[in-house]
């Protein structure tokens, strides 16, 4: 019997976290690989996770870029062929344009831009072989419009958004779909940094990302290629 499996970077906490909660109630995949650099926050989730998927712990630092080829290829070794990836894990460092320097652009690019390709890239070489797949990235509304302020972390949601539109079209001869999420003013880790003076409640929530995940998930190919945009108005 073959086993459905969904790895999910970012998976500690926020969007990831709540993304492996909503997915773990359903019946779209067996086994949830969850991937963050916090062992904490990994077990965090998976005691939130629905008992009847099963859930796998994957510590690992996407910032280490020339480990992700064998940290991918160890999956595949003990787990099999995954039927989606899900990158989710971010970075933000706000600063203007004056503070912004070398340093920074290279963190923020590492996580939200250097390791989600390189990461789908060795997911991709697996799912190309048996020519079906699904690949969601998320980026942000930060990425398709001016976001003062925040030049480093904008910069690479606009990446993201561009990586995801080129790679549907590169990979659709293999079967494998590839969708973009930007969400809004969302209650993550990640946002408080951005707007540290914000009150939470009032804005999105990481479910509400979580369920437009899961929904896209369902998709069957009318939708990817696109951006989505997720923005929910919070009384």
């Amino acid at each position: 019997m073959m086993i459905t499996q969904c790895l999910i970077t970012g998976a500690s906490q926020g969007i990831g976290r709540a993304t492996a909660i909503a997915l773990s109630k359903t019946n779209l995949y067996d086994r949830l690989l969850l991937v963050a650099r916090s062992s904490e926050g990994l077990d965090k989730t998976m005691q939130l996770c629905d008992e009847k998927t099963q859930t796998v712990p994957l510590a690992f630092d996407l910032s280490k870029l020339d480990e992700i080829d064998a940290f991918a290829e160890a999956i595949y070794n003990e787990y099999g062929e995954m039927d989606a990836l899900l990158n989710i894990a971010g970075y933000a460092d706000p600063k203007p344009l004056i503070d912004t320097t070398a340093e920074l652009l290279k963190a923020t690019f590492t996580i939200n831009v250097y390791s989600l390709v390189l990461l789908t890239r060795e997911v991709a070489k697996h799912m190309r072989k048996k020519r079906s797949g699904k690949i969601l990235n998320v980026a942000s509304t930060a990425g398709s419009g001016a976001r003062p302020g925040w030049l480093a972390y904008a910069s690479s949601k606009a990446a993201v958004i561009s990586i995801s539109e080129t790679l549907s079209s590169e990979l659709s001869e293999y079967g494998i779909q590839v969708y973009c999420i930007s969400p809004g003013r969302c209650a993550t880790e990640l946002r408080a940094k951005l707007a540290p003076m914000e009150d939470a409640s009032t804005i999105m929530q990481p479910e509400a990302v979580a369920n437009a995940i899961v929904s896209v998930l369902h998709d069957d190919g009318l939708i990817d290629g696109q951006n989505i945009v997720v923005r929910q108005q919070v009384k």
